[in-house]
């Protein structure tokens, strides 16, 4: 049987954008966001994805109706989540919202579900990080009996129980595609494994081919458990732009401030012009001209036996030009090169 085409996606956490120098206000960007999916799909991409934070600047904070508001005006394209924090949802809101953007999109709706690295979702909505584990193992537990049971009947520690509950409008039989991402944690990979659920790996700095034993471990999890293999893919940053100098020195300066404000919130490397180079090198960072970033991705899911690669392309002030480059440039260029170089050596899986 032919193996599937490698897939690409793109990633916004809906991080406000500059225009012509002025910052463009929370609306603005929203509706940015749907024209930059539009372009997504008429560049040829196959899936668009928004995240979902509470911070000042990224306006993801409503993924579902960002998500259908991008199915009206797209066609194709399949529309997702990076990552939706299952442990400060409800899953039955959850399930309620994702099977009506399944309908109104005619079937393009998927999940990347998670732990949460950024965690003002706890607070804001009344949960204890304390029990940041054992929230996501009963949540996703019962996200995916509703997906695969007709009815429902369950009880658990963080919500009201349900008794023969059937769930409207309903999902696809099976559910919708729905990813675990994982940032590094082994057990993440297990519990992609055990529920036999796609594994999305979350780098975003240093060597990608670090994750290498994850890969390992997840395909070996799934013939344990008796499930069929499935696919592997990567969210990583960058920008792709005309010449290697352009991009880099674009994302250059708007990538500095932001790793300097993550050194002092959670103890990230400084910003150095070396450590970007090393990063635009051999590291997590996909920066450069079409030629450039296909070849480092062909590298990437060679040595981790991708199937899916995901680029977060905006980034807090980046020009909206830039971003739209990004988008163009990715579907029209470097998808078509990156497959065409996986197709002489394929060894995706």
């Amino acid at each position: 049987m032919k193996a599937p085409a490698f897939e690409f996606g793109l990633n916004s956490f809906g991080e406000v954008a500059t225009d012509g120098g002025r910052t463009l206000d929370g609306a603005e960007t929203v509706r940015l966001l749907v024209e930059e999916a539009k372009l997504a799909e008429a560049s040829g991409l196959d899936v668009f994805s928004i995240g979902e934070h509470y911070r000042p600047d990224h306006l993801d904070s409503a993924t579902p109706v960002l998500l259908s508001a991008m199915a009206t005006v797209t066609e194709r394209i399949r529309l997702g989540t990076s990552v939706t924090v299952l442990s400060t949802n409800d899953p039955v809101r959850l399930y309620h919202d994702f099977s009506t953007l399944d309908a109104v999109s005619n079937g393009r709706a998927q999940l990347v579900l998670g732990r949460a690295s950024a965690t003002e979702s706890f607070p804001l909505f009344g949960y204890d990080l304390a029990e940041y584990e054992q929230l996501f193992e009963e949540k996703l537990e019962l996200f995916m009996r509703l997906q695969r049971e007709e009815t429902v009947t369950w009880s658990g520690a963080y919500r009201a129980p349900l008794v023969g509950q059937r769930l409207r409008p309903r999902m696809r039989e099976g559910g919708i595609p729905t990813w675990i991402g994982v940032g590094g944690s082994p057990n993440s990979v297990m519990r992609a494994a055990r529920y036999g659920l796609p594994l999305m790996m979350a780098v975003i700095g240093g060597r990608p081919q670090r994750f290498a034993g994850h890969v390992d471990l997840y395909h070996r999890a799934l013939r344990q458990f008796g499930h069929d293999p499935q696919p592997v893919g990567q969210h990583s940053l960058g920008l792709v732009a005309d010449t290697d100098e352009e991009a880099i020195e674009t994302w250059w300066e708007y990538w500095r401030p932001l790793v300097a404000s993550l050194a002092e919130e959670r103890g990230f490397y400084k910003p150095t012009r070396k450590r970007y180079e090393d990063e635009l090198g051999r590291g997590a960072l996909f920066v450069g001209s079409p030629e450039t970033v296909a070849r480092k991705m062909v590298q990437v899911a060679r040595d981790l036996h991708l199937s899916r690669f995901d680029l977060k392309y905006d980034i807090l002030h980046l020009p909206r030009q830039a971003r739209a480059r990004t988008i163009e440039l990715l579907g029209r260029e470097v998808a078509p090169r990156v497959r065409e170089l996986l197709a002489k050596e394929p060894s995706h899986v």
